[in-house]
């Protein structure tokens, strides 16, 4: 069975045309997936030019090929200019070379410098309605809600962004499947659409899984930016995924946006509904609307017999609507999407339409459309 050591094995001989250095050995073969006897990867140039790129891809899919590998989807990239720097040194390769990818930091700066077309999203004439997504503890599916509501706004024929505020935990573009980092056009910062929403996340930004260690400070500007130097285009709504819990981040999020309602998110376990009700007393205290309560895990479904086995106890999320005072939008059961990789639209997390989890997201989109029209009205 192939695996990542084997792949890197057979690669390993391949230099960098210009450094003569293994790219393996220089960690610029990235974003590696191996499924089965497919490849799918990243491979880093210090120059992209089309002869270089054709070279490269034809010898890596010699290797590959000799390897057992039946089918290699590659991706070619410039090296930023702190890739360029820890390769090769200040001395040997200029900074700043005209198409290198830019750090995280000049594209936020490119973006904020840049005039963009529309009106910034967190204009209150701008009409977007925003959806922050919140819970009061981890490993609830806060993240899995978010992105499936807002692919089924997006079927609906409602314009969606996704900001991925999970600053520390994002997991976003890894759910829906996105391979693609966003691009720079006319220095405005254009993010990554999948599914018909457009998506920004830290998780562009930090290379081969990282962990962010910011404080709060820093992690506000980053998000400050995320509203105001992103090309976003006209939008109807903005689905926020918030970190868990009530900390600097999820305070800094509802200072940010001044009118916005919020999606509570919790298992069937009493003390998980327990937890998420502080989420949403700070959602009421900071004056912002709670949408309704998602019930996450709510049971098991028998795929035979039908039979529902409440695997985490039952009520959690009834009572916690009572308590907020709000509505229980759906009970979405244990399950994982019927995807798989070799789908052209293939996403670990993304449920299908026709899915029955896939319809229960329609219904909540359903829901939610029909609560700020009937607040419009």
């Amino acid at each position: 069975m192939l695996s990542k050591e084997h792949i890197q094995a057979a690669l390993r001989p391949i230099a960098e045309p210009t450094l003569e250095r293994s790219l393996v050995e220089l960690q610029w073969i990235r974003d590696m997936m191996v499924k089965e006897d497919r490849v799918s990867l990243t491979v880093v140039c210090l120059e992209k030019n089309e002869e270089t790129q054709k070279m490269l891809e034809q010898e890596i899919r010699d290797r590959l090929l000799a390897a057992g590998v039946s089918s290699v989807h590659l991706r070619f990239r410039e090296a930023s200019e702190q890739e360029r720097t820890e390769a090769a040194g200040p001395e040997k390769v200029q900074s700043g070379a005209r198409g290198q990818e830019p750090s995280h930091e000049e594209v936020l700066r490119k973006g904020h410098a840049a005039g963009l077309e529309t009106l910034p999203i967190l204009d209150p004439n701008s009409g977007v309605k925003f959806i922050a997504v919140a819970s009061g503890k981890g490993g609830v599916g806060k993240s899995t809600v978010t992105v499936n509501l807002a692919v089924a706004l997006a079927r609906k024929g409602q314009r969606v962004g996704l900001i991925d505020a999970d600053i520390y935990g994002f997991s976003v573009p890894d759910m829906m499947g996105i391979e693609e980092v966003p691009d720079i056009e006319e220095g405005a910062i254009v993010p990554v659409e999948r599914f018909g929403v457009k998506v920004m996340s830290m998780g562009f930004f930090i290379r081969e899984n990282n962990p962010v260690i910011w404080r709060g400070p820093m992690l506000g500007k980053m998000l400050r930016q995320f509203f105001v130097d992103v090309e976003w285009g006209e939008l109807d709504y903005v689905l926020l995924d918030l970190p868990p819990g009530t900390g600097d981040v999820a305070l800094d999020v509802h200072q940010m946006i001044p009118h916005s309602s919020e999606i509570i998110v919790t298992t069937p376990h009493a003390t998980a509904a327990f937890v998420a009700a502080r989420a949403g007393a700070m959602a009421l205290k900071t004056n912002h609307e709670v949408l309704g309560v998602v019930e996450n895990m709510a049971y098991y479904e028998c795929s035979g017999c039908g039979q529902k086995d409440y695997i985490f106890g039952r009520g959690g999320g009834a009572r916690l609507a009572e308590t907020l005072h709000t509505g229980l939008l759906a009970q979405i059961p244990l399950g994982t999407p019927d995807n798989h990789p070799s789908e052209p639209d293939f996403s670990p997390c993304v449920y299908k339409q026709d899915s029955r989890i896939g319809q229960l997201y329609d219904e909540i989109a359903e829901q939610v459309m029909q609560r700020y029209t009937n607040t419009k009205d």
